[in-house]
């Protein structure tokens, strides 16, 4: 029999993205605490202490962490100190911290049916299934931080680590903590519904992916890492069965031994190394589940016999070594001879323990002060925020080193501080030097003098720590320092050093005894701990006498040694034990709260309000007594600032802060009055944005006395009534890739947005549309196809605002924004209305607003008004605003242009728009028919609840929600690229990052029942989300592959949670689109796209004939529509379009027409194309004898085309970026299209172009003349017609771009260069052209 070998390792296998991780942790947290019924926390949150005092500010830390939304309201959160401050090792503290949270929660009268307890039986055994079914998070942060003892008064857990820092500028830092809590919040979902506990340490950041953590049931299960050899002889290693479950990011494995920092040998003795070399680390990361947490509970709520045991021998027992050997049978017999050993083999020993092997687990240590130093500096330093919170000088007052790291620190001019440097909750004063990798810690250095050359002086070494303490019963803060690399528990005889000196230096150097800093008594190891070496006197003492410590005085040093001993001083041990954490607490509290008020009074003293106000009043009101006089202060300064900014800073944003600083200071009746102006001010900005002056009346009741002119839109008078007339709009719906909330104002107003979406028709038709009719009878008649109707003879009774209940409030507002009221257009007429949409409300397919555009364009129409697409997106802005529902410009775009197209938007006056049509191709149009479902989730939502959250916490200038949309942006861009390549698996990972920055942005638009149906088709897809902004309605899937989609779509069919009815592309539509339904339905749908079915070039006999017979040549590129060259119309034009390819022209296709600014490259509809002509075929490829026989020259060619997809190419890259300026004889539609086809380009730029046209109104002169000195050689005219006929034919054939030898192949990406255009990258183009009066070019 085969022997059965291990699982190997990858030597190269990469480690975790620490930005991807962390990035994907923050969002998993932030996400828990917002909507923990959606993404289930934790029920208790554990922090273990070394002393009572500690454990205080441990609480202190956890009330912040709620405040500051790390923690969920609901999370239990409590801290336990060792029992009476002596240590009992992390498996007893670890009893004992489960054994306080069930006294917890039996104070809180919960766990419990009896109140009756014993001293060795403490709980009733419902209190025991209480605990056994609670899900709870362990962090051991208890200890005395001996490695890093800057960190000891604060604990390591809670120190600085600015990672993503920059991603909130106005909030808190980051600390180590934070983060733990981030990668833990992803392990909660591992335990499903079944009760445990996950425990971790407080030093470790161990970075990977929690939330595909898999746990085996009913015991416990230890995390590992591959590690080196010589790592691992520092560590606690694991010893994995040979038998594993292997997967590709893990394995899962029974553990057969544990070895405590092993040599080499006991490595090999144990079967330790793995076959890449390397062995297992020990991460500390326990997690134990079911039965094992029941036994567990068990033993913890009857440990105080054993706690108490523990304390009387001074023994310890470790959670590492003696705990977890319990679950290892190998270990038993060791344990046994443990402090209460056979105890724990008893209770805890039925259950094995495995083991979790995270491939791509990146252990971060924070054990030693330059551990935490090398992170900042190291691999993950590009996510390091270096400026956080902090006040810093100009540069040419101050030497601040770019590498340094300043946090919450308010530094004055004059100071100077090193490369890689961590400058922490300071406040620094001139002329302090700080050397490089150094630590400053809460040190506040006074105030001497108000310049900078006159203050005192100090400077800490390079590769140094400083920080400051207070003591109980002590009015002054301690001083302390040391070397960066000491190591406080390495003795004298073993070659200890103080501030980087050996001691015995230092010593010898100062002039001190031994006797100076250590009694004789009691003293084992004589160390640094234990050295009483900092004096307690005034301020600037200290720090003189720490320079001389640091032997950096230029003073006697007799002076120093007698002041030094005159003073009491105290080690790092006793500081340890006599910290005040209340006073702590206190001064950091207030000096964040001092950092950020002064923060806000620069942003509205100087700034455009471009702070998050809401976020620093939190921090502000931290502060005792003042912190509301302060918030006043700031809401005094208000109408000064908005007076000063008025032509520059949104009113909105403005109105937006003075709410904030209301509710700071507690003036809620004011702060609601005062939204009203937010709401009404967004609806004037987006006005203004959309239409010059048309805010002005927008909000104005409708005068009987205004004009009676008919107007259109634009505000030009027309006739005074309309012409009987009926105009039909019909629309399709969209469904968005990614993007959305880039295109809403205010953002779209004051920033760049991008969308990725797509027109869908449903079931073969056009679900939404109007149909206008004008009446004989005045007034207007509305009805919908919910058999609502509404006659209404008074038209100056439609004023704002409108009710949330009245069904027509979307039309009235389309009367308002085109005009038509305002105007009195409706004097001599009256107008019938009616309105359908065959789509479910809430669906998310951008329902309401495509039915907004629809009757904007048909009352435009109607009226002989603008009723271009871009001018329709425009006015369907205002009226959302209009109407209080808010929304972008996103949905009426991916309704009024067919197909799949990226469209950005510009902030400007007006707002410009482009709307990019993408070409799929046939294989991208397959394989969307194939793996693209559309599934309709029967949850109903409404997008301006979504909407209006997000819109005031942009106005708040909410920094998280900021850097979202931004992302957004960027998505829809690289979605773009993924999309028109054919790679829908990237396309699949953009639409699920782009769902989870949704759900960042608002976590409600999301719901038990779509996570539910995201999770049952998690496995057959590669991306996934619900379309708009979520909340409901209709969910894209996008599939592995076709067979992944037809196994899903019958899965739903059969699965009664999930009834789908019928997905894309499939043939049987059943219609249930009611409330009523069942819970998942899918609707039938079918991309509006250009089809790629022919690429043939066309020419159209337009029986225009001038010198020659002019024929208009294009490339048919599918889908009813080709592409063009022809003569540019002036854009600027204010004369009326006669133009017969302007999409208002068109009734059929909203696109026919669009062409780039100043391009004369067009496409059209082939109705349009063919208006007054007939088609002809162009011929390529042909032989000479067929050339030379056609009579007409520019029918064919003798040069061979080139596939259809790329002409095609070809095609539509020439309608993004033009062919330069249209000539006759050098640059006409034939040799548009003869380059489309063939790629050549004729090298001499002066020479006769390429095309046929051009060649026979050239080559019939030219033959005449060249053949009249042959007339003398035929007497007969039929003689002198024949050669000069051949001459004619001849100089057609030389001049073929088939025949011609200066000719050279030319991809179309290179065509500027070859031909000397200047091109300008599309943002470009859009930000500098000039927006006409007609309309803004919107299609790139």
């Amino acid at each position: 029999m085969e022997p059965q070998r291990r699982p190997k390792f990858s030597r190269t296998k990469q480690k975790a993205d620490l930005e991807g991780v962390l990035r994907k942790s923050w969002y998993h947290l932030r996400l828990s605490v917002r909507h923990p019924s959606r993404v289930p926390t934790w029920d208790a949150i554990v922090l273990t202490a070394a002393s009572s005092e500690q454990a205080q500010l441990y609480e202190w830390q956890l009330k912040r962490a709620k405040r500051m939304g790390r923690i969920a309201a609901s999370t239990v959160t409590i801290a336990v100190p060792d029992p009476l401050g002596q240590r009992i090792g992390s498996g007893a503290a670890t009893l004992n911290a489960v054994h306080a949270l069930a006294r917890h929660y039996q104070k809180l009268g919960l766990g419990s049916d009896s109140e009756e307890s014993s001293k060795d039986e403490v709980f009733h055994p419902s209190m025991v299934s209480f605990i056994a079914k609670r899900h709870v998070l362990l962090l051991h942060a208890g200890g005395d931080s001996k490695r890093v003892p800057w960190a000891n008064p604060m604990g390591k857990v809670f120190l600085p680590l600015p990672y993503l820092a920059a991603d909130d500028p106005d909030g808190p830092v980051p600390l180590l903590l934070e983060h733990i809590l981030a990668i833990a919040s992803g392990a909660r979902q591992a335990f499903k519904n079944e009760g445990g506990i996950f425990i971790m340490t407080g030093d470790v950041l161990p970075c990977f992916d929690a939330s595909t953590l898999i746990l085996p049931e009913d015991t416990s299960c230890i995390i590992t890492v591959p590690i080196t050899l010589d790592i691992a002889s520092n560590h606690g290693v694991v010893v994995a069965s040979k038998s594993a479950s292997l997967e590709n990011s893990y394995m899962i494995s029974p553990v057969d031994n544990l070895l405590q920092k092993p040599s080499l040998e006991e490595l090999v003795k144990n079967s330790a190394i793995l076959d890449d070399g390397r062995t297992l680390l020990d991460t500390g990361v326990i997690a134990v589940r079911g039965k094992g947490w029941l036994e567990l509970v068990k033993l913890a709520l009857s440990c105080q016999s054993l706690i108490e045991e523990l304390l009387k021998s001074r023994k310890e027992m470790s959670l590492y070594e003696d705990m977890v050997a319990a679950w290892v049978p190998a270990k038993h017999e060791w344990l046994q001879l443990r402090p209460l050993g056979e105890e724990l083999v008893n209770r805890l020993g039925k259950q094995q323990m495995f083991s979790y092997c995270a491939y791509d687990l990146l252990f971060l240590h924070y054990g030693t002060s330059s551990e935490v130093l090398d992170h900042l500096s190291g691999s993950g330093s590009g996510l390091v925020g270096r400026r956080h919170l902090c006040s810093i000088p100009a540069t040419n007052v101050s030497d601040i080193a770019a590498s340094a790291v300043v946090l919450s620190s308010k530094i004055a001019p004059g100071v100077s501080i090193g490369e890689d440097s961590l400058v922490y909750d300071s406040s620094i004063s001139s002329g302090i030097q700080i050397g490089s990798l150094s630590i400053v810690v809460s040190i506040n250095v006074p105030k001497v003098n108000e310049t900078a050359e006159n203050s005192y002086r100090f400077m800490l070494p390079d590769r140094h720590c400083l920080w400051e303490v207070p003591l109980l019963g002590c009015t002054e803060r301690v001083i302390v320092y040391c070397g960066l690399h000491d190591n406080p528990k390495e003795s004298i005889s073993k070659g200890g050093t103080f501030c980087g000196k050996p001691w015995k230096k230092v010593l010898n150097d100062l002039q001190i005894e031994e006797s100076d800093l250590w009694s004789s008594s009691g003293i084992l190891e004589m160390c640094l701990w234990n050295a009483k070496i900092f004096p307690v006197c005034s301020y600037f003492e200290m720090l003189d006498l720490a320079s001389w410590l640091m032997g950096l005085s230029e003073k006697s040093n007799e002076h120093f040694l007698v002041l030094w001993r005159s003073y009491p001083r105290v080690s790092l041990e006793e500081l340890h034990k006599s910290i005040d954490f209340p006073k702590m607490c206190l001064g950091s509290s207030n000096h964040q709260a001092e950092l950020a008020a002064g923060i806000a009074k620069a942003c509205i003293n100087y700034g455009m309000l471009g702070r998050n106000l809401s976020q620093l009043c939190e921090e502000i009101l931290q502060k005792e007594v003042s912190g509301v006089e302060i918030c006043k202060d700031f809401l005094d300064l208000c109408p000064k600032l908005l007076e000063q900014n008025a032509k520059i800073l949104p009113k909105s944003r403005a109105y937006q802060v003075q709410v904030d600083l209301l509710r700071a200071c507690s003036d809620e009746s004011m702060a609601s009055k005062l939204e009203h102006k937010v709401w009404d001010s967004v609806i004037d900005e987006t006005a203004s944005a959309v239409r010059y002056g048309f805010k002005d009346h927008l909000l104005e009741a409708p005068s009987s006395n205004s004009s009676r002119a008919l107007c259109d839109n634009n505000g030009n008078e027309g006739s005074q009534s309309f012409h009987p007339r009926s105009v039909k709009v019909e629309l399709p719906v969209r469904v968005d890739f990614v993007g959305g909330w880039s295109d809403t104002p205010p953002w779209s107003l004051e920033r760049a947005g991008c969308v990725l979406n797509m027109a869908l028709s449903l079931e073969g038709s056009l679900p939404i549309g109007v149909i206008i009719e004008t009446t004989k009878v005045t007034g207007v008649f509305i009805s919908d196809d919910a058999g609502n109707g509404l006659l209404i003879e008074d038209l100056t009774s439609i004023t704002t605002p409108f009710s949330v209940n009245d069904p027509f409030r979307l039309v009235k507002s389309a009367l308002l924004v085109t005009g038509i009221i305002h105007e009195n257009c409706l004097v001599a007429t009256g107008l019938r209305i009616r309105t359908w949409a065959n789509v479910p409300r809430g669906s998310g397919l951008g329902t309401s607003s495509i039915l907004a555009a629809a009757v904007i364009k048909g009352l435009i129409q109607i009226t002989d008004g603008d009723a271009s697409n871009e001018n329709v997106a425009r006015l369907v802005l205002v009226l959302e605003q209009l109407m209080g529902t808010g929304g972008g410009w996103q949905d009426q775009i991916g309704g009024l242009y067919p197909g799949i197209k990226f469209t950005a938007s510009f902030p400007g006056v007006p707002l410009r728009l482009q709307v990019i049509p993408l070409l799929a191709s046939t294989e991208l149009i397959v394989e969307l028919q194939q793996r693209l479902l559309v599934v309709f989730t029967g949850q109903v939502r409404l997008a301006h609840q979504v909407l209006q959250k997000v819109v005031i916490r942009y106005l708040r200038r909410d920094n998280l929600l900021v850097s979202s949309i931004k992302r957004l942006v960027e998505l829809a861009k690289i979605g773009r690229e993924a999309l028109m390549n054919c790679d829908l698996d990237d396309l699949g990972e953009i639409m699920l990052e782009a769902w989870r920055l949704h759900q960042e942005l608002d976590p409600y638009c999301s719901n038990e029942f779509v996570d539910r149906l995201f999770e049952f088709a998690h496995p057959y897809c590669c991306g996934y989300k619900l379309v708009g902004a979520g909340g409901g309605g209709f969910a894209l899937l996008l599939a592995k592959d076709a067979e992944n989609a037809a196994e899903l779509k019958r899965l739903l069919q059969q699965d009664s949670k999930f009834d789908a009815f019928g997905f894309l592309g499939s043939e049987q539509f059943r219609r249930i689109w009611t409330p009523s339904q069942l819970r998942y339905n899918c609707l039938d749908c079918s991309v509006q796209h250009y089809t790629m079915d022919a690429c043939k070039m066309f020419s159209v006999d337009a029986r225009k004939t001038t010198l020659w017979s002019h024929h208009k040549r294009c490339i048919f590129v599918g889908g009813s529509k080709v592409v063009h060259f022809r003569p540019e119309r002036n854009m600027n034009s204010s004369e009326a379009s006669t133009d017969p390819y302007d999409s208002m022209s068109c009734p059929t296709f909203p696109d026919c027409g669009f062409r780039q600014p100043n391009s004369g490259v067009i496409l059209s509809c082939l109705d349009c194309f063919l208006r007054n002509g007939s088609v002809y075929c162009f011929e390529y490829g042909v032989t000479p004898s067929v050339f030379l026989a056609k009579v007409r020259g520019g029918t064919c060619t003798t040069a061979a085309s080139d596939p259809p997809e790329t002409t095609i190419h070809r095609a539509m890259y020439l309608l993004q970026n033009g062919f330069g300026n249209y000539d006759v004889f050098q640059n006409n539609c034939e040799d548009f299209a003869l380059y489309c086809k063939t790629g050549l380009l004729i090298m001499d730029k002066l020479g006769v172009g390429r095309s046929g046209q051009a060649s026979s109104i050239i080559g019939a002169p030219l033959a005449a003349i060249l053949s009249s000195p042959l007339k003398l050689l035929m007497p007969s005219p039929v003689g002198v017609a024949t050669v000069t006929a051949g001459m004619y034919c001849m100089s057609r054939y030389a001049t073929d771009i088939g025949v011609r030898t200066d000719v050279i192949k030319v991809a179309v990406e290179d065509l500027h260069v070859n031909l000397g255009w200047v091109g300008e990258p599309e943002e470009e183009i859009a930000e500098d052209s000039e927006p006409s009066n007609r309309a803004l070019a919107i299609a790139r």
